[in-house]
């Protein structure tokens, strides 16, 4: 918890389940559950529970990805109680009424449909498949096969086996009591001591383009097996990617875009939980531009042998002076202190300034070289 005297609070239990413990057959089960728990409980309809936060000002939210579900919400202070009240009875006593179960399961169909259907995020997806073995792989929220084949009664049982409190993180960011928060739990969670085995993941290198007719933006992705979170390692890579392709002054940015004019967007990516982590780049230009793209990136990379001190101060303040900024919203120090907890131990985000000055110009270089030895790379291209 991090205590602000600010009239809000955001708040959030995860439970340290997702789509790295899913065989296969039942790939998107976890981001059902996440969906299901939102549709009622046996005391409170789907319309009770998100007017009794809403009412009140507050927000409420979920999100699951390969390690993790969770939800989340952000009230003021003097309706803090009943936000848990919610958030309790969700996690405790979720109905899986059959009728809402197969109306969701259609919901999750047309979801699956909308990321398909966006180029930037599909692309994203092709990547992990190029970067990563099945199951863990495959996409977190399922395929139309996987998620039909759900029934109620197997995915109630799901729940049951793998939501435990003895596997929750809870983080508070606002103007709450710390000592009433921790006897609210202890007092309605009751821990089962399940033990939960993710699946092995297995890396691997693969390049793939998918052609469409209807679009006419080639969309092309990067991506590259990338430190752990919890090693000294990813603050390299942290300060490698704020000088590399971090903003618009970045060096893939001003080559790119500002020099050669040859994509609108370029971005990169530092997607990473407990037990996996990789670094992408992403740009949307011409189809017959890829090539000069893909060269482009492997030329900044070679180009780091040139980067001075005083680049990489520069790098530094700029993920130091993120920090601050992003400090200014409470959901986004709740989302980090649960992510922190999740590799390690969420403490340590207080001390990333510290452990980002500790970078040497050396560790990027030697960084930049190791990571594009091995690589993958998609692309969503106009036939």
């Amino acid at each position: 918890m991090e205590k602000r005297e600010v009239p809000v609070v955001a708040f959030s239990i995860t439970n340290r389940f997702g789509g790295a413990y899913e065989d296969s057959n039942i790939k998107g089960i976890a981001h059902f559950i996440e969906h299901l728990l939102f549709t009622g409980t046996k005391t409170r309809s789907h319309e009770d529970i998100s007017r009794e936060i809403e009412k009140r000002g507050g927000e409420l939210n979920a999100f699951t990805s390969h390690e993790m579900t969770s939800f989340h919400f952000k009230i003021p202070s003097i309706h803090f109680i009943s936000g848990l009240n919610i958030l309790t009875d969700m996690l405790n006593n979720p109905a899986f009424d059959q009728e809402k179960f197969e109306k969701e399961k259609k919901i999750i169909l047309e979801e699956i449909k909308m990321y398909h259907d966006t180029p930037q995020r599909h692309v994203l997806e092709m990547l992990e498949e190029n970067l990563y073995e099945r199951p863990f792989g495959e996409k977190v929220i399922g395929s139309e096969k996987t998620v039909n084949s759900l029934k109620r009664d197997f995915v109630a049982d799901f729940f049951s086996k793998n939501y435990d409190p003895s596997n929750y993180i809870v983080s508070v960011v606002g103007n709450a009591d710390f000592e009433q928060i921790c006897e609210y739990l202890e007092n309605n969670f009751k821990k089962k001591k399940l033990k939960m085995k993710s699946k092995e993941i297995k890396f691997k290198n693969k390049e793939s383009i998918e052609e469409r007719a209807d679009i006419d933006q080639a969309h092309f992705v990067i991506g590259m097996h990338a430190p752990l979170r919890n090693t000294k390692e990813f603050d390299v890579l942290t300060v490698l990617d704020a000088y590399l392709a971090d903003g618009m002054s970045s060096r893939l940015f001003l080559e790119i875009r500002e020099k050669r004019g040859l994509a609108y967007t370029v971005r990169s990516m530092l997607n990473s939980e407990k037990s996996y982590s990789y670094y992408s780049i992403y740009a949307g230009t011409k189809k017959d531009k890829i090539g000069e793209v893909k060269e482009l990136i492997f030329a900044e990379f070679e180009n780091i042998k040139n980067m001075s001190e005083k680049d990489l101060k520069e790098a530094k303040e700029r993920v130091i002076g993120l920090k601050a900024i992003n400090s200014e919203e409470s959901v986004n120090i709740m989302n980090e202190l649960m992510f922190y907890e999740l590799v390690g131990n969420a403490e340590d985000y207080y001390k990333l300034e510290e452990k980002i000055n500790k970078v040497t110009l050396k560790e990027v270089k030697e960084l930049a070289k190791r990571l594009v030895k091995k690589y993958s790379s998609a692309a969503v291209v106009p036939r």
